[in-house]
């Protein structure tokens, strides 16, 4: 049940009720119109900024059309009053039995609770990691890795059909580079002593891989040619890696669908194919470009290339496809790519990026736009950087992969729960701070506590009703006397637990998890708030002694905030826990 979405129909149904009495004009756009919590909870329950929204299209004040609004929806029995606010705003307060509603639905079927169907089983291609193959994935990736899976399970949650998938960076130059790393490891491992030259990886996470390839080949490629063992190397070196990033990827319990390897593009006329399709949509053409800003005349040397014409779809400049001498750019790759998943029948793509590909993002959205003729879209989600933090110190070096602290080794620290959560709490474009200290605190302060506690709490409370012999399976539960609620503290918590529904519809159609995390840390103030409440005034306890009836209505309120904290952290990927240890 989601009751924003039915008092919006009913608004919807009022306006039109207005049209028909002629009190509106029949062509109007309900889209903009809006059903959300009052920024003062004493206003009411909620608000509704359809006479604000409307007035320019039907060219009549707010608050006219205000004042008529509430007439109608004061007919509602779900509407307890109706209040006109400022310039025509309405907040709303809803009858005491609504959220006895809302909560017995939920216990009826607990795990729909706030799932949709919005998606339509349409289908949704989510790219994220995506990590080179030269080494252990670090911090700014898992923050990739959290927040792709997060979205990913959120996406399913409201009926999308999703994939996710990785993209296998092993085309380019640095593939080399990780086998001529490798090498040095092998002849390590053979007893030589060896020195790593500019550019190569020196982490200590080569010297297994060193070894490894000692124990497969023996001696047979020491001090030969490169010529002899890069090509064998290369490929050797990327499985082991991709071994060690899937291994730690599973560490935080994230699954990828579709490994996509960026080499299977090369030699097999897929970025030819992707290319060609510009061509014959007339989007390709010869040409040079102007010097890029900051560059004059004299520093730039204008030469043909084969260019894309992106700037047709909002890019700042034509972009490059092929060099002068015949080879592909960066760029045409991402193309062909993205291609292969228009070939696979997407509905709608994501990529998750780091913050360093900003200049990508228009880019990569013209030529989907243009690949696709229009029919499918692309989302970019840029991750900004993690800054880590110990005893308020920042906290940087990692002896095993020489420069940055690894994925795994976050979370041995702190745990995959506390690691997906904090990666949460904040917007994926803002950089985040993750204090290694505060992560493990058991305080207000730190989120993932805060939300586990009040599951914690609220699995303490059912256990101590089953010992004195109350039945709390959810059936039973959904038949009590839900009207009993009527403390505000009581009712708050209700309240915010019926926002779930609309909470999850926006996060999903905005591509946002964090507002999960945000949600379930508000969720958990009001719950710890009315148990404090309880210590305090006995009349509030869950369990009221020589009380069944009243007691069977305060756990069913506690056990649908249950419920939705599961939900929640479910979608982030959290393991909801029983007790705290």
């Amino acid at each position: 049940m989601n009751v924003f979405g039915e008092i919006r129909n009913l608004i919807i149904a009022s306006l039109n009720e207005m049209q028909v009495l002629a009190d509106l004009p029949n062509d109007l756009n309900f889209d903009l119109v809006a059903v959300e919590p009052p920024r003062n909870s004493n206003h009411g329950d909620m608000a509704t900024n359809a006479a604000m929204v409307l007035a320019s299209q039907s060219r009549k004040k707010p608050l006219d059309i205000a004042s008529k609004l509430a007439v109608h929806l004061g007919h509602s029995p779900l509407v307890e009053a109706v209040e006109i606010a400022g310039p025509g705003f309405i907040n709303i307060r809803l009858t005491a039995n609504v959220w006895g509603t809302v909560l017995r639905a939920i216990l009826e079927d607990p795990l729909a609770y706030g799932r949709s169907n919005i998606g339509a089983a349409k289908k949704v291609n989510i790219e994220y990691v995506s990590a080179n193959p030269t080494g252990p994935l670090h911090v700014g990736h898992t923050r990739g890795a959290v927040f792709g899976d997060a979205l990913a399970s959120l996406l399913d949650f409201v009926g999308f059909n999703v994939t996710r998938e990785y993209y296998i960076n092993d085309g380019g130059a640095q593939v080399d580079v990780l086998a001529r790393s490798v090498y040095l490891r092998y002849l390590e491992a053979h007893g030589q002593k060896i020195i790593f030259a500019d550019g190569t990886y020196p982490g200590d996470y080569l010297i297994e891989v060193g070894q490894a390839l000692k124990d497969k080949v023996g001696d047979a490629f020491v001090d030969k040619d490169e010529a002899m063992w890069l090509a064998e190397l290369r490929q050797f070196s990327i499985d082991a890696m991709m071994k060690l990033i899937k291994t730690d990827l599973l560490a935080l319990g994230i699954k990828i669908d579709v490994y996509f390897s960026e080499k299977s593009l090369y030699g097999t006329g897929r970025i030819e194919s992707a290319i060609s399709n510009l061509r014959d949509k007339g989007l390709i053409y010869e040409g040079t470009l102007d010097p890029p800003k900051g560059k004059t005349d004299v520093d730039w040397e204008p030469r043909k290339q084969t260019l894309f014409k992106s700037t047709n779809y909002g890019d700042d400049v034509d972009r490059p496809v092929q060099k002068s001498d015949g080879n592909w750019t960066y760029f045409a790759p991402d193309v062909a790519y993205h291609f292969d998943k228009l070939t696979r029948d997407f509905n709608h793509l994501i990529d998750v990026l780091g913050a360093d590909h900003g200049g990508y993002v228009k880019r990569m959205k013209a030529a989907v736009t243009a690949l696709s003729d229009g029919q499918t879209s692309l989302d970019i989600k840029l991750i900004q950087l993690v800054r880590l933090y110990k005893n308020g110190v920042p906290f940087k070096m990692s002896k095993r992969a020489g420069t940055f602290v690894t994925l795994r080794e976050l979370v041995d620290r702190v745990g995959a729960d506390a690691t997906r959560f904090v990666m949460l709490t904040r917007k994926n474009d803002a950089p985040l701070d993750f204090d290694f200290d505060k992560v493990l605190e058991q305080t207000k302060e730190n989120p993932i506590f805060y939300v586990q506690y009040a599951h914690a709490r609220i699995c303490s409370v059912m256990r101590k009703a089953t010992e004195i012999g109350l039945a709390i399976d959810d059936a039973t539960l959904a038949g009590s006397d839900l009207d009993s609620l009527i403390d505000s503290a009581e009712i708050t918590l209700a309240a915010k637990v019926a926002e779930f529904p609309r909470l999850v519809d926006i996060a999903a159609r905005s591509n946002e998890p964090h507002r999960i995390a945000f949600y379930l840390y508000e969720l958990a103030s009001d719950f710890h708030s009315l148990w404090n409440k309880g210590q305090e005034q006995p009349r509030l306890r869950f369990l009221q002694e020589n009380n069944p009836s009243t007691s069977y209505a305060k756990i069913s309120l506690i056990r649908s905030a249950a419920v939705v904290i599961s939900a929640g952290l479910g979608i982030l990927g959290v393991t909801p826990v029983q007790e705290m240890r």
